[in-house]
């Protein structure tokens, strides 16, 4: 019932830790905003880190590195995290996607015709600007717009409102593995799209079915939320 599964790893030159992220469907996936969070939460019990900073490792190079602040409560345990997830990018090559232009997409499936933008957190997102996220229709449409010949790695999908001030709705298809509670890299991109349209300013609260997470922007963008420890299991 896991939307992915991630190994924790030991660390690697200036890495405290490294993350390797599979998703449900058990392909690769190349970063995940909320996995790299609960990761925090297991790599602090485990003594790694200084309790206050955790830096891991998503991959090879230097720029793959990502930095935590964690919160915790009086028995040392993790309560909320915070990721710099890097810059938030628009360039087709980056993200990747098959296009001119990242902006001002269209996507239309069974009479219904979307409009929004593509944008890259170390994963593809098409990010589509809908009436009310609520009824969207995630499952159905999302399993489908995940294979838009545009991303030749295919993407997560994020149905997204703005409902008030600084605050976004969201439902997300993630790549891989269908409609999620929460995603963490969705609602990075999900900010960024808004704010580069004027809808948002750099600070925005992201409303996800599985509680609310916080996106602060900038040259990088910070990612935040609670983190809840739900049970151990040995494999």
């Amino acid at each position: 019932g896991a939307d992915g599964l991630i190994v924790l790893g030991p660390g690697v030159t200036d890495a405290d830790a490294t993350m390797t992220l599979f998703n449900a469907d058990g392909d690769p996936a190349e970063m995940s905003g909320n996995g790299i969070r609960c990761l925090a939460w297991e790599a602090v019990r485990r003594g790694l880190g200084d309790g206050k900073r955790l830096v891991v490792s998503t991959g090879v190079e230097s720029r793959d590195r990502r930095e935590i602040t964690v919160e915790l409560d009086d028995s040392g345990a993790v309560t909320a995290a915070t990721v710099d997830m890097g810059a938030v990018t628009f360039e087709p090559a980056e993200i990747p996607l098959r296009a001119p232009s990242a902006f001002d997409l269209t996507a239309e499936f069974h009479g219904v015709e979307y409009h929004g933008d593509a944008a890259g957190v170390g994963n593809p997102h098409l990010v589509l600007l809908v009436d009310d996220p609520a009824v969207a229709r995630v499952v159905q449409h999302g399993s489908r717009l995940e294979h838009d010949d545009r991303f030749p790695n295919r993407t997560n999908v994020e149905f997204i409102a703005v409902t008030a001030p600084g605050e976004i709705t969201m439902r997300v298809w993630e790549r891989g593995v269908g409609e999620t509670l929460s995603c963490g890299t969705g609602a990075c991109a999900a900010a960024a799209v808004a704010h580069r349209r004027g809808l948002v300013g750099d600070h925005v609260i992201v409303h996800v079915p599985g509680g609310d997470l916080t996106v602060d922007l900038g040259d990088t963008v910070r990612l935040g939320g609670s983190v809840t420890h739900v049970f151990d299991v040995d494999v």
